[in-house]
């Protein structure tokens, strides 16, 4: 069958009656005659769906052309083009009501042509080399482990649609609760907390978390919502983005040989539909991404009596003594999961941590309960008594933006985690003169 009349069919179908008699008028009107193959047509598709698909139309037609009725219609054509409303089925989170492009064009208040424009249907930004026609202002740094991290970050119109889009609708999804980052109640200290006080804790990151996470497992997010599949592409289209290949080369490559490997799987990934890092809605989007990978890892972590949790694209997992002998087989079968999930691990950033030695994560030292460690605090003090006695200009040796403010939020992450000690920081905080 013909990809044209198998869409055409799909959908005179759902425009129509949902009965074998309905289905086969809605044909007859389609073809303008009466085919032999309609009949066996209608009823394999009542097979397969004993209910119309009115939020699939797209799914629809491609199974339609599957149909075993449907090879005796290779050399039939639709003589009309029906339109049909797709429309919401199921909204079991109570998500604002889109039921086509058009309703999703008014919640956003942009024009259709608009939300074409934004959404990047046909990845036109991947080849477009004038920066006024890219979406993003693509920038890079080197992160603490030599990497080049690749920043994504949307310009104003398009932030303001993907805020709009988390604020109302991606932040009413609710991730897997082993998810602990970047969302409402979550924070460091409960994503370490759990790991507090244990024999062995394992550490591991994922690598390229966000530009990992491909556009058909995003619009697979909003199809999981209810939206139906033209909102869902549009939706997908709208949080993800393709890096225009002028702006990779232009990323230079990693000082150290060894994460060179790394750095071409970044450049494949980035030249795909992906998660941005620096959009708004990249890290909800991601963790709902990894709720089967957080469902799986959860109950790996409880087969061998453990515990895991993840913040962002940090992994980890506590358990008892008896860990210390079976850590690389707990590893592997992390790292299958996790490949079957469409990750990867950063094989550079495993780490297994027994009590004996320091017990690191996401910056706190859970040996017996989340909290900064002693030699940063002390460097900090150190800092603030000098700042007290030599006025602040003297400790602030790398030019720190808003230094008085960078060392507050310094004491202020102590104090969330130790009340004492950050309120000693904050006595002597306050008795500096920051007009020196």
């Amino acid at each position: 069958m013909r990809a044209d009349l198998a869409r055409a069919l799909a959908a005179g179908f759902l425009a129509g009656e949902w009965t074998q008699e309905g289905l086969v008028a809605s044909g007859v009107v389609v073809l303008g005659r009466r085919a032999p193959w309609l009949s066996p047509l209608a009823r394999q598709v009542l097979a397969l769906y004993p209910r119309p698909p009115a939020d699939r139309p797209r799914e629809l037609a491609a199974n339609l052309a599957s149909r075993p009725a449907a090879a005796r219609a290779r050399r039939a054509s639709p003589v009309v083009q029906p339109v049909v409303a797709p429309r919401m089925l199921t909204n079991r989170w109570r998500l604002p009501a889109l039921d086509d492009v058009g309703a999703l064009a008014d919640f956003l208040r942009v024009t259709p042509g608009e939300l074409d424009w934004f959404a990047d249907p046909r990845h036109l930004a991947r080849t477009a080399s004038v920066v006024p026609l890219q979406h993003y202002r693509v920038s890079h740094r080197v992160a603490p482990s030599g990497a080049i991290r690749v920043l994504e970050a949307p310009k104003p119109r398009l932030k303001a649609i993907q805020r709009q889009l988390l604020r109302e609708v991606a932040a009413l999804i609710p991730p897997h609760d082993a998810a602990r980052g970047f969302r409402p109640g979550g924070s460091v200290r409960s994503y370490a907390a759990p790991h507090a006080d244990r024999p062995v804790v394992l550490r591991l990151d994922l690598e390229a978390f966000f530009a990992s996470v491909k556009v058909e497992r995003v619009f697979g997010i909003w199809r999981v919502a209810g939206y139906p599949e033209p909102v869902a592409h549009c939706l997908a289209g709208l949080v993800t983005s393709v890096l225009p290949l002028a702006q990779w080369r232009a990323v230079p490559q990693p000082a150290d040989d060894g994460l060179l490997d790394a750095h071409w799987r970044l450049g494949r990934r980035l030249a795909a539909p992906h998660l941005p890092q620096g959009a708004p809605t990249s890290p909800a989007m991601a963790n709902l991404a990894a709720y089967r990978l957080d469902v799986r890892l959860t109950a790996l972590a409880a087969s061998w009596g453990g515990r895991y949790t993840r913040y962002a694209d940090d992994l980890a997992f506590s358990g008892d003594r008896g860990w210390g002998r079976g850590t690389s087989r707990l590893v592997d079968a992390i790292e299958e999961i996790v490949r079957d999930e469409g990750f990867r691990l950063n094989a550079r950033k495993t780490g297994v941590m027994p009590r004996a030695g320091r017990q690191r994560l996401a910056g706190l030292v859970v040996n017996e309960r989340p909290k900064v460690a002693r030699d940063e605090v002390d460097v900090l003090k150190a800092i603030l008594h000098n700042c007290h006695r030599f006025g602040p200009s003297s400790q602030n040796r790398d030019d720190v933006p808003a230094w008085e403010e960078h060392l507050r939020g310094r004491i202020a992450w102590v104090a969330q985690h130790d009340p004492v000690r950050g309120a000693r920081l904050q006595a002597v905080h306050d008795t500096i003169d920051w007009s020196r």
